[in-house]
C-alpha cells in the first residue's frame, strides 16, 4: 500500500516549540524541515555544530552544539530552548549511531559505550531533561528513534538491536507511565532510511534492490506522532506501507500447575 500522507491535511505546530537531537542531517534535517514548515520553532542539537546551524538557518530556528550521551548536555539544550523559544513543547529524541562493532572477537569497549550512549543513554537523558519543560507547557510530545532494528533479530548487528529494542520498550512503558500528564511518549521505527547510518552499506543495499526510505517519509511519521493523540506505540516506517504501530503480541499469562507439566 502506497504511503498515503500527501493527502492528509497538513500538520499544524504553530506556536510549539520543538527540539530535536541529530538534527543535522539525516532523519533529524529532514524533521526539522517538516516541524517549520508546520509553524514550529525549531531548535536543533547535534554534535555537529556547523551541521546544526546551517539547518537552523534554513528553518528560521535556533542551533546548540550537543552531545547526547552527556546528561548535562542535554540539560544544556533544553535550557537552551526555553531560554530562546521561551517554552518546550514536542522532543525528537533522534541522535544516533551504527555500533560499529560485535560481541566476540570484534568487540570493541569504546564503540559499544559510544553506540549506548548515542542511541540509549541519548533517549533517558532526553527524555529526563525534556520533562520539565514540557510539564511546565502543560504537557507535549515525546517521539524517540528506535528502528526496525527494535522490533525483530539482526544478526549482523546484535549490539544496534539491543538498543534498539530498549528503546522500543521505553516508549512502551513511558507511554502510558506519563499519559496522565498530558505528556505522550512513542517512538518511530524506520527500515533502512536515508541517513550517515546506512551510509557504509548503501551502495550493498542498493545491489540487492532493497529499497531506501526517504527521510522525509520518516519525518512525516514524526509529524503524524506529534499531531495525533497515540502514546506508548512503535511506528514502523518501511517501503511501500502506510506508517502504522506495530502490533505487539500480548505476553502470555500465568497458567495452572497442570498446564507445567
Amino acid at each position: 500500500m502506497a504511503d498515503p500522507s500527501p493527502a492528509r491535511a497538513p500538520a499544524d505546530l504553530r506556536d510549539k516549540v520543538a527540539l530535536v537531537t541529530g538534527g543535522a542531517s539525516g532523519l533529524g534535517r529532514a524533521t526539522c524541515l517538516a516541524l517549520a514548515e508546520a509553524g514550529a520553532e525549531v531548535v536543533v542539537a547535534d554534535l555537529d555544530e556547523t551541521g546544526a546551524r546551517e539547518v537552523a538557518a534554513a528553518v528560521g530556528g535556533h542551533a546548540i552544539a550537543t552531545d547526547v550521551a552527556d546528561l548535562e548536555a542535554n540539560r544544556a539544550a533544553v535550557a537552551f530552548a526555553v531560554e530562546q523559544a521561551g517554552g518546550l513543547d514536542l522532543a525528537f529524541l533522534n541522535a544516533g549511531v551504527s555500533s560499529g562493532c560485535g560481541v566476540g572477537d570484534d568487540f570493541d569497549l569504546a564503540l559499544y559505550r559510544r553506540a549506548m550512549g548515542a542511541n540509549l543513554d541519548g533517549v533517558v537523558f532526553g527524555t529526563h531533561a525534556v520533562l520539565g519543560a514540557l510539564r511546565a507547557r502543560g504537557g507535549g510530545s515525546i517521539v524517540a528513534t528506535a528502528s526496525l532494528a527494535g522490533l525483530t533479530a539482526v544478526p549482523f548487528d546484535p549490539l544496534y538491536a539491543a538498543n534498539k529494542h530498549a528503546v522500543v520498550g521505553l516508549a512502551r512503558s513511558l507511554g502510558p507511565a506519563l499519559a496522565g500528564e498530558g505528556i505522550r511518549f512513542n517512538a518511530v521505527c524506520p527500515g533502512f532510511a536515508d541517513s550517515a547510518i546506512i551510509a557504509p552499506i548503501r551502495a550493498e543495499l542498493r545491489a540487492a534492490g532493497v529499497a531506501i526510505i526517504p527521510a522525509e517519509t520518516v519525518a512525516a511519521t514524526v509529524l503524524r506522532l506529534f499531531t495525533g493523540d497515540a502514546s506508548g506505540e512503535c511506528w514502523f516506517v518501511q517501503p511501500h506501507r502506510d506508517p502504522a504501530p506495530f502490533a505487539f503480541r500480548g505476553v502470555p499469562g500465568p497458567g495452572t500447575a497442570g498446564d507445567a507439566a
